[in-house]
């Protein structure tokens, strides 16, 4: 399968700033039976974007915007190619905790059984995991209000209060008519991947209760989603800002020509044209209050 992955993000500020700096995680990973053929990453206002991987094999791009703007907005496009996804067995030999223990003791994964940002054990949360009878004998999880990442977050601590590393996947979902998907439609998504010998790392989706297979796009991982926004910045001035974010991704059972990629939709299309179309101009006197500043 081919998928087709385009992102936009657009910040709109209540007056224009001076300077963004910003770090974007939008380029899928290469690995396993993901691999990533084609990425593009268009900033506007036009700008030198420089990239590199982390210590995760996160691909991260970032840049810095010096000049007076009253909107950023950026796009990425990518092509990907997905092999069919391999069957878990139904259940790990018993020997598997052993193996994750000893794991444990020679400090492999030691940053995915920590406590991290967004993923703490609080009182509410070890009484969840007493009320799912959460142990090293059962696996259990229920349905709980919130977005994916309140998923993700939930479950990572619950199954690292196992000594299981557990880490934060960031991505995409594709959506087929006959799914019934919980999560949100045009958005990123987010779930979780276990260590679990001898499978290595297993991912799984609470919010869909799925097991992550291929219809899922891995674009980064981390301890929790403080490590792997999408996008993660500062400008330089005083003024609100307004965020806006549309995604789609399209499949493909052909092999798309490389240099022309999948069939645009109209309707992104547009978007696109319409995000970077420039804010109307402020009131004279507003122009003035802000060039005294």
């Amino acid at each position: 399968m081919f998928y087709s992955i385009r992102h936009l993000t657009k910040f709109r500020y209540a007056s224009p700033v001076s300077e963004s700096v910003m770090e974007a995680r939008m380029h899928p990973r290469s690995e396993g039976g993901q691999r990533c053929l084609t990425f593009h990453l268009s900033v506007s206002p036009r700008c030198r974007v420089f990239s590199y991987r982390d210590h995760l094999g996160n691909n991260i791009h970032h840049f810095d915007i010096p000049g007076q703007h009253p909107q950023l907005v950026i796009v990425a496009e990518a092509l990907l190619e997905m092999q069919p996804w391999i069957d878990l067995p139904a259940s790990l030999p018993s020997d598997s905790w052993g193996e994750v223990d000893s794991t444990v003791r020679q400090g492999d994964f030691s940053e995915m059984l920590l406590p991290s940002e967004f993923a703490i054990p609080t009182p509410a949360l070890l009484g969840l995991a007493e009320k799912l009878h959460v142990s090293r004998r059962d696996e259990a999880i229920k349905n709980r209000r919130g977005v994916c990442q309140d998923f993700a977050h939930i479950m990572i601590a619950l199954v690292r209060s196992l000594r299981i590393p557990c880490r934060y996947v960031s991505g995409y979902l594709h959506r087929r008519s006959h799914d019934q998907d919980r999560s949100v439609e045009d958005a990123t998504h987010a779930w979780v991947e276990a260590f679990l010998p001898p499978l290595g790392w297993v991912g799984f989706d609470p919010t869909n209760r799925l097991l992550a297979a291929d219809r899922h796009i891995r674009t980064a991982i981390g301890r929790d989603y403080a490590d792997v926004p999408p996008t993660k910045g500062i400008f330089r001035g005083k003024t609100a800002s307004e965020l806006s974010v549309a995604v789609r991704v399209s499949a493909s059972e052909t092999t798309p020509e490389l240099d022309k990629g999948l069939p645009v939709p109209e309707d992104w299309s547009l978007l696109v044209e319409k995000a970077q179309e420039p804010p109307p101009p402020a009131p004279k006197i507003q122009q003035a209050q802000q060039q005294q500043q």
